[in-house]
């Protein structure tokens, strides 16, 4: 592992309980500050990997280390805590709480993690900045339910990214968006993560997305448990210009 790895998998396995590995990932290393832009066919372990990298998951064999973090070694409960300090999660039906405002929701990670709240020093104040960041300030005392697909998806946004966490990753958060809620979408996002100094993992589908993004992985060529006679495994690695 290097000294600006954000994310660094190695040798690693998972099976679910009995069953074959659905994942077997020789090597992975993301930078710390890199925009990674992933992703693969069905079945090729884009949910394992993101739940392995989450602490979600335990590997079966290998080495998951974060943010120079070893996951592997640790207990359910530590990799709990590291994630609620370290991570901001994007998901793709965004997992907002429905009897919460959209300013009790964006702070809710402050109420998690005494990490994420220090850095944010003032919660709510930190919620306004970036509601306002996100064209959301309006909204800010209304309950969640009542905000189009498009303002649910910021407020998750601001959920992920309220106190700074060193990784964001994002799970096809674009997949309801038609292409101009889209691309007005991935420029906020990609202010705010380059304001917070984050590294960013963006799972999609949509491959027309990847140019935006310093590197293109697809996962179906690096997992060797999904990989074989996959037409869609290839590239492996696309590099784009900085």
């Amino acid at each position: 592992m290097t000294s600006t790895a954000a994310i660094t998998l190695a040798d690693v396995t998972f099976a679910y309980g009995a069953g074959r590995a659905v994942l077997d990932l020789p090597a992975l290393e993301i930078a710390r500050g890199e925009r990674v832009f992933l992703h693969g066919p069905s079945g090729s372990g884009k949910t394992t990997l993101l739940g392995l990298i989450a602490g979600v998951l335990a590997p079966r064999t290998g080495q998951v280390t974060v943010l120079g973090e070893p996951l592997h070694t640790m207990t359910g409960a530590a990799r709990d805590r590291f994630r609620a300090a370290h991570l901001g999660y994007v998901f793709q039906m965004f997992n907002l709480i429905p009897y919460l405002s959209v300013r009790e929701n964006i702070t809710l990670p402050c109420r998690l993690s005494a990490a994420r709240r220090a850095r944010a020093e003032d919660p709510t104040a930190a919620a306004a900045r970036l509601a306002e960041a996100l064209e959301i300030a309006p909204l800010l005392a209304r309950p969640v339910t009542e905000l189009s697909v498009g303002q649910q998806q910021r407020v998750a946004v601001a959920r992920a990214l309220i106190g700074a966490p060193e990784l964001v990753v994002c799970d096809e958060p674009t997949s309801a968006l038609d292409t101009d809620r889209r691309d007005r979408f991935l420029e906020l996002l990609f202010a705010q993560v380059t304001a917070a100094g984050s590294t960013l993992l963006f799972v999609s589908h949509d491959l027309g997305l990847s140019a935006r993004f310093d590197r293109t992985l697809a996962l179906g060529a690096l997992n060797r448990a999904a990989a074989h006679g996959d037409p869609d495994a290839a590239p492996t690695v696309v590099a784009r210009g900085s």
